[in-house]
């Protein structure tokens, strides 16, 4: 299973002509390219749960995917739809408040990510205690190579100023500042192109990678 170009070539007319004229015409188009994605989406998740014990194989897809109509309320960007497919992958699908994958398809800007992104203060609290109290396994975890060859770490969502309860000459201070906690890696379009399964091998190996660091975060939450 693979995503098909025709799919990438629907997303990127799209982005030319964001209108709900336009869509309307080539709605055949859309539901081919959700059907992809839905298919390719499902298939991904039987073997997440293969390897990740909090990843059941009979996870609904539709609670996963993300709509492509945009809300526009309150944004002033007015374009009616997203000109991506994305998705949210855990027990609860698209809306865990814990540690999750995340897997966005965009002409020349996909990637795949996993861990928790803006996690509640509750939990926030209890991940920076986590690194504190164990910050030699924290360190390990990404600095293994399997980790390092396949993720990036993302550190750019932080906090300016030291969080409370922490020295500012901590030696894990720059973790601590961190308000997400996730992996992420990019993915061309021929990466998810790819058939004979090697698309979704090639999302399996990011997710083996970052396994531990996902696992950390469920120890943190205490959640066996």
């Amino acid at each position: 299973m693979h995503i098909f170009p025709s799919t990438f070539t629907f997303l990127t007319s799209l982005q030319q002509n964001n209108n709900r004229e336009w869509f309307q015409e080539h709605k055949s188009d859309y539901d081919l390219a959700h059907q992809n994605v839905k298919d390719f989406v499902a298939e991904f998740i039987h073997a997440l749960s293969k390897i990740d014990r909090y990843i059941s194989e009979d996870i609904p897809v539709s609670k996963c995917l993300f709509r492509i109509y945009r809300d526009t309320r309150f944004s002033k960007d007015k374009t009616p739809y997203k000109n991506w497919f994305g998705a949210g992958i855990s027990v609860a699908g698209r809306k865990l408040n814990g540690p999750e994958y995340y897997l966005h398809i965009q002409p020349g800007n996909s990637f795949i990510a996993g861990g928790y992104w803006r996690p509640e203060k509750e939990h926030l609290a209890a991940i920076r205690q986590e690194i504190d109290y164990n910050d030699t396994q924290f360190r390990q975890i990404i600095n293994a190579p399997k980790f390092t060859k396949f993720c990036i770490l993302n550190n750019e969502d932080k906090l300016k100023k030291v969080p409370a309860g922490y020295d500012a000459d901590h030696p894990d201070i720059e973790f601590l500042k961190l308000k997400s906690f996730t992996a992420s890696s990019t993915l061309s379009d021929a990466d998810l192109s790819e058939d004979d399964g090697r698309s979704i091998t090639r999302l399996l190996n990011f997710a083996e990678a970052m396994y531990d660091f996902k696992l950390f975060l469920h120890q943190a939450l205490d959640e066996e």
